[in-house]
């Protein structure tokens, strides 16, 4: 008769027979597995207790191609590596997210940089540091009057400027917008109406753009940038413009469509991409000053603009009044929009909306809240999906969102009284935008040690005209500042990836002083010392150049010199289902333009960040068992050993040392 041990030993060995035959493992491991089991009954005391504490598990997807959704090659050219977190504790993901790293679900994945076709630098803004743009400041603003009902609602706003998808959250729990005590003061009625026909000018530009398309001037199938119009000084008036003439307001949107014309000629050239138009970029002008007389000339035929002549200068389109009482306006000139008159006739953006109108006050309620399926969440990203993106209804399903924004693989850490966790501790949450009792909005975030993690947003198309996007992320940006008085290492506000080479993906840079990270040495990099060199080329090591004196850089250290990289948040239109806005990709591990063998990585630059060397220390997790890899080399023969410690390297490398030695490192 069998003892206890001996019993548990035959039940093992059984076991593992079952599964070896089965394919769970390998027949040539069946020895080793049960030396792992005999391992782990001699150190049950260790591993009772290691389970009681909360403990990293990740599974090594290896290396994944697939199509990009930013340039939209056609062939399987973004390449990153691919970990599935069964379990992961907020310190771990925080490192994580210090080496590149990202979420989509409980799937992790980091750009191999000098591989991938776009690279992707993490983007990051400390809180203290913060000085908000004039445009941000207006979209705060504008918020205000909506609350207190002297918005007027309908105006030509309707810039989808909030389509970066992926982001962002309020200032704090149960938070209702006040109209009082904000360093943001509510602007004049006057300021309103610059800032309407400003985008009313915006929205003239797009559509002479797009008729362009349509006749096939400008090739079709490619994402043209959106127009971005700004105000011209009073002082940058005088010396621009001598005579009668002013000069209100300005365009240099012929230079951002002549850039994407460039790329789209290179890849033409690389036979990459194929236009189906009349005219492919090689048949057009790509000089800025051409194509700004171009739609100029347009403008001047088909806007319905009055009040204004239009020239182009320089390749920027310019907006020019002889009205005397421009001139008197020093801030915010405003000309008659079209439908506005002294008779008193209504305007037609003023007949659009009939829900909000003006006078009438409105309650903004901001609830932070613990990641779960919510059915009026899901009916509300489902309208996004749909409504923004195009997406085919049949394709935003349930089980598509819980996987993508709901599931994830952090562990939840209660707030504590200690000065360590924030009231609503660390962990995954959904963060509400309700007014007046409507769900508008949805923020998904990470709240982690050193930083809050915007990872998505979605909201309702009937609000885009309070330009979501970027007051969440002014709200998320306040919770971090507001958090810090319960948790001190709380600084940071992290935006996902930054995509140089992607125009769509440049906004986020508009939150000044933000950092990038070098994808080598895992340094933090001032944004404006990064941007010459990200415009000579896409994958740059950028620690090389962080001692560089500001004198150096091309790029002027302030955030107005970076108002040229908010047309990109406006300009937010892709509907592909892998590009979902602003940094997040809906990652479907069963897809077919996934790798999901472990594919061995050559060394590179990136692979010589960490020693290619000791992995002794790893620690690895097999059926209830997490031992070092040096209390594992005797369970395997030649072969098996150099094929996992061939794995064992790739691994350590894109996490290193530490969190190597750190997560499980799961075998099954």
């Amino acid at each position: 008769m069998l003892n206890d041990m001996e019993e548990e030993e035959e039940e093992e060995r059984k076991s593992a027979m079952a599964e070896s035959g089965r394919g769970v493992i390998k027949r040539s491991y069946f020895y080793s597995f049960l030396f792992l089991c005999k391992r782990n009954r001699k150190m049950k005391n260790e591993a009772s207790s290691s389970n009681s504490r909360e403990e990293s598990s990740v599974v090594d997807c290896g290396r994944r191609r697939s199509s990009c959704g930013y340039c939209k090659s056609s062939g399987r050219t973004s390449i990153s590596h691919g970990l599935w977190a069964h379990s992961l504790t907020v310190n771990d993901y925080q490192d994580l997210l210090d080496r590149g790293w990202r979420r989509s679900g409980c799937f992790l994945y980091k750009p191999e940089m000098e591989r991938t076709c776009c690279p992707s630098y993490t983007i990051r803004l400390k809180e203290s540091d913060f000085v908000p743009s004039k445009e941000q400041r207006r979209v705060y603003r504008r918020m205000q009057r909506f609350s207190d009902g002297t918005l007027e609602v309908g105006k030509p706003v309707e810039h989808a400027d909030d389509q970066n998808v992926s982001k962002h959250t309020g200032s704090s729990v149960n938070h209702v917008v006040s109209s009082s005590g904000n360093e943001f003061s509510c602007g004049n009625k006057r300021e309103n109406k610059a800032e309407e026909f400003i985008y009313h000018l915006s929205n003239q530009i797009d559509k002479v753009v797009h008729a362009y398309i349509e006749s096939g001037e400008f090739p079709s199938g490619i994402q043209f940038p959106k127009a971005v119009v700004k105000l011209v000084s009073h002082a940058k008036r005088k010396l621009a413009v001598e005579g009668s003439e002013d000069l209100l307001y300005t365009s240099n949107i012929a230079f951002q469509i002549a850039a994407t014309l460039r790329r789209t000629r290179t890849a033409e050239r690389d036979g990459q991409q194929s236009l189906m138009s009349r005219h492919s970029a090689e048949e057009i002008d790509l000089c800025p000053k051409s194509i700004a007389e171009k739609l100029a000339f347009s403008l001047n035929q088909l806007a319905n603009i009055s009040g204004l002549s239009i020239r182009a200068c320089n390749g920027h389109i310019n907006f020019y009044s002889t009205a005397k009482s421009a001139s008197s306006d020093r801030d915010f000139p405003i000309v008659t929009l079209p439908g506005e008159s002294g008779s008193g006739s209504q305007s037609s953006s003023a007949k659009k909306s009939s829900e909000h109108r003006q006078g009438q006050k409105s309650k903004l309620e901001i609830r932070l809240k613990r990641s779960s399926f919510d059915p009026e969440e899901y009916a509300l990203y489902k309208r996004y999906q749909i409504k923004v993106h195009n997406d085919p209804p049949d394709r935003v399903t349930e089980s598509s969102y819980r996987r993508f924004l709901v599931d994830t693989p952090l562990f939840f850490v209660s707030p504590s009284a200690d000065g360590m966790v924030p009231p609503c501790g660390f962990g995954s949450f959904h963060q509400q935008y309700i007014i007046d009792g409507k769900l508008v909005a949805v923020g998904v975030v990470d709240v982690l040690p050193r930083c809050l993690s915007s990872k998505y947003l979605f909201w309702d198309p009937d609000y885009a005209f309070l330009s979501l996007g970027k007051y969440s992320a002014l709200q998320e940006i306040g919770w971090v500042k507001e958090n810090q008085a319960y948790c001190a290492s709380l600084q940071y506000y992290y935006m996902g990836y930054y995509i140089h080479s992607c125009i769509k993906m440049r906004y986020k840079a508009a939150y000044y002083p933000s950092e990038l990270l070098c994808p080598l040495h895992y340094q933090w990099v001032a944004f404006h010392i990064a941007r010459p060199m990200l415009d000579k080329k896409k994958y740059v090591v950028l620690s090389d150049y962080a001692s560089l004196p500001d004198g150096e850089s091309s790029q002027s250290c302030n955030p107005e010199s970076l108002m040229d990289l908010q047309h990109d948040e406006n300009g937010l239109e892709d509907s592909n289902d892998v590009f979902m806005g602003e940094d997040e990709q809906m990652i479907e591990i069963e897809s077919d333009s996934s790798d999901d063998e472990l594919e061995p990585e050559t060394s590179g630059l990136e692979s010589g960040a960490t020693d290619d060397g000791d992995v002794t220390n790893v620690l690895v997790g097999l059926r209830g068992s997490r031992l070092r890899y040096k209390d594992l080399q005797r369970a395997f023969g030649p072969t098996e050993r150099n094929y996992l410690e061939t794995q064992l390297r790739s691994y350590q490398r894109v996490v290193g040392v530490e969190l190597s030695e750190r997560m499980v490192y799961s075998l099954g």
